[in-house]
């Protein structure tokens, strides 16, 4: 029985906008989000790609890394200029490179081609209910960490005052990890909680965003309990 996209059954139909340039891989990605009950757009390009983002403002994008005109880490950076839209990539390469790359220009979460369409779906699913929870979510206290200041009804983060950009799964892990100080979350913890979602193959993105986080915010801020997990050691609401 075909499960229905979040808020579908309330009359709010969610908007996915897929980029990529190979027709097959696009149109079997459309069909199954469809199917879901999803609206989907299609671009074939990067630059009609950005266009077609500019036009609908999707709630969520699928975009490939390796697409002509632009490539999918510019397509990115253009998409998350004006607003912080939930972007899946996908890509042909399995380099670590790579992938750190396209999280921390405002990716969300990752998969390598070729790929579970049910998995595809589950992330969509999850990206998008985590994107509704932040929206949704009651004002809750700005916490600091060190010189760091998590502000999660702005979702502003600054250092020392000034601010720093970070995507909403990287500012959405800090802040977990933050309110739960000194304690280790494993990564299939941090999948489910944060994510949304419990796919083995998702450790490697949790690895990936907090190699990005600390890049960021400070290689201290979070602390690697090897064979574990992660935890923040010192975090505390500001009075």
């Amino acid at each position: 029985m075909t499960s229905l996209a979040p808020r579908a059954r309330e009359g709010l139909v969610r908007t996915v906008v897929v980029i990529e340039d190979e027709q097959p891989i696009a149109h079997a990605v459309a069909a199954r989000l469809r199917s879901e009950g999803y609206e989907v757009e299609i671009a074939a390009d990067g630059p009609s790609g950005v266009a077609l983002c500019d036009r609908v403002r999707p709630d969520l994008v699928v975009l490939d890394l390796m697409l002509p005109g632009l490539d999918g880490l510019e397509v990115c950076r253009h998409i998350q200029r004006d607003r912080a839209v939930p972007v899946l990539m996908l890509t042909a390469r399995d380099g670590e490179s790579d992938l750190l790359v396209g999280l921390a220009v405002g990716a969300d979460d990752y998969m390598t081609k070729p790929f579970s369409m049910r998995e595809l779906i589950a992330r969509v699913h999850a990206l998008l209910r985590r994107a509704e929870r932040s929206a949704d979510g009651p004002a809750k206290p700005v916490v600091r960490i060190g010189g760091v200041e998590l502000d999660a009804t702005t979702r502003r983060v600054r250092i020392d005052g000034d601010l720093v950009h970070l995507t909403p799964i990287e500012f959405d892990l800090v802040h977990y990890l933050a309110g739960r100080p000194g304690r280790v979350s494993t990564r299939e913890e941090l999948l489910a909680q944060v994510w949304g979602y419990d796919v083995p193959s998702g450790a490697r993105t949790v690895d990936s965003h907090i190699r990005t986080i600390r890049r960021k915010l400070g290689s201290s801020i979070v602390r690697t309990v090897h064979g574990v997990g992660y935890a923040i050691e010192e975090a505390q609401p500001c009075t």
